[in-house]
């Protein structure tokens, strides 16, 4: 497998995180940390995205009878508005 150097700049938090990893022993150094924790995330990507297209397929072979009629993006979000509306959220 090549090598790719390259300088990046971490949060102290990212940073912390890396230095976890490898304080657990889960990675040799925090090269290899970054590495593979973005191995892992683009396993996730790649599963979600694998998930999502499986239920858009399933969706659209649904009889035309089940489909339900949105006529405008207000109407399509308006559950889920009224939902947050609803939360104590910060602003």
């Amino acid at each position: 497998m090549s090598v790719h150097k390259q300088t990046v700049s971490f949060t102290e938090a990212a940073f912390a995180f890396a230095h976890d990893l490898v304080k657990q022993g889960d990675y040799p150094n925090v090269s290899a940390a970054v590495s593979g924790e973005l191995a892992v995330a683009r396993r996730v990507r790649e599963t979600e995205k694998a998930l999502l297209e499986v239920e858009l397929e399933r969706r659209l072979q649904l009889p035309s009878d089940q489909w339900i009629r949105v006529d405008s993006a207000e109407q399509l979000t308006a559950g889920a508005r009224a939902y947050l509306a609803g939360l104590d959220l910060p602003e």
